[in-house]
């Protein structure tokens, strides 16, 4: 074990991308080479790390370029559980060898692994009674009724009056490559898993596992991952510096320290909404619960100065 211990380090998958202007997979690799390098500075002084990513805009991409060659070129759509499966390997290969190239520039002697990782959900979670994660191209609502029909999807009307089709978002339950995680961190090898949350998967009472058309929250799967590795602490890299009560609004105030027990009563008085910063919290509290020890929210560039205490939010148990 390093001098500093184990961190999970969730990165965002938004925060790969820096604007809709630059979208392309050179622009994504530009944006990871610079999150490696505030990554790498973590390794250097002295962390373990497991490195864990978002999928979402890269999962959409996947499942477009899909949706596109079914409709133009008659070729079979990709599942779900397999759009999640590329979208690990493609963005495990991005962040992989960045940071193999960062250990080299800075002479630092570590290797890395991408572990494509299922993880176990509940068939009977309730939220494949009510799907709610919009995912794909946006639809009229013609075309929507149609998937409907022919596909059995679920659809939703965004705000701007087009449809989407709308998935399950079931929580994570067990990580079923959680042993190779263990094995690979305790040789010394920088780990990056759960890639969007994990693969979806239900498992039979024979021990079989299948994949489901739904996608996991990636905080709530870092969560669990830094609970089950009993991680010294768990960063969350997302898209600002601190944390904000009222963000955005009149009287915004950045949060520097709270307790778990502030966290939660801010969460519950609003200030930490679903589509945003509220998952972030809720996985916070989680691991906070099972660990008592200490989370990070900040974003990539300031990771080097939050671990120092001069910036970012920090929670403590």
């Amino acid at each position: 074990m390093s001098k500093n211990g184990l961190a999970v380090v969730g990165v965002g998958g938004n925060s790969l991308i820096r604007d809709r202007a630059r979208l392309t997979v050179p622009d994504q690799y530009a944006v990871a080479k610079e999150t490696c390098g505030h990554v790498a500075d973590m390794i250097a002084q002295g962390w373990d790390l497991a490195l864990s990513h978002g999928n979402g805009p890269q999962v959409g991409f996947i499942l477009r370029r899909s949706e596109i060659a079914h409709k133009v070129a008659g070729m079979h759509e990709v599942p779900l559980d397999f759009c999640g499966a590329d979208s690990q390997g493609a963005l495990g290969y991005t962040l992989q060898q960045n940071l193999c190239n960062e250990f080299r520039r800075r002479r630092l002697t570590r290797t890395v692994a991408t572990v494509v990782t299922q993880v176990v959900v509940h068939g009977d979670d309730p939220a494949f009674e009510k799907p709610t994660k919009p995912i794909g191209s946006s639809m009229t609502k013609q075309e929507a009724q149609e998937r409907v029909e022919k596909s059995g999807w679920a659809v939703a009307e965004d705000d701007d009056g087009r449809w989407r089709r709308v998935v399950p978002s079931p929580y994570p339950q067990r990580i079923v490559e959680l042993d190779a995680v263990k094995k690979l961190l305790e040789a010394g090898v920088i780990t990056i898993t759960v890639g969007g949350g994990g693969i979806p998967v239900v498992e039979d009472e024979d021990g079989n596992l299948s994949g489901v058309e739904a996608v996991i929250d990636k905080d709530y799967a870092s969560a669990l991952l830094a609970r089950r590795l009993q991680a010294d602490l768990f960063l969350i890299s997302t898209g600002v510096e601190k944390v904000a009560l009222n963000y955005k609004k009149p009287g915004q105030i950045w949060v520097d320290r709270m307790t778990a027990e502030e966290a939660r009563r801010y969460y519950h008085e609003g200030h930490f909404p679903p589509g945003s910063m509220g998952p972030k919290i809720e996985a916070a509290l989680y691991y906070l619960k099972y660990t008592g020890n200490r989370v990070i929210i900040t974003d990539p560039a300031n990771i080097t100065r939050a671990l120092r205490g001069e910036t970012g939010t920090v929670i403590e148990g």
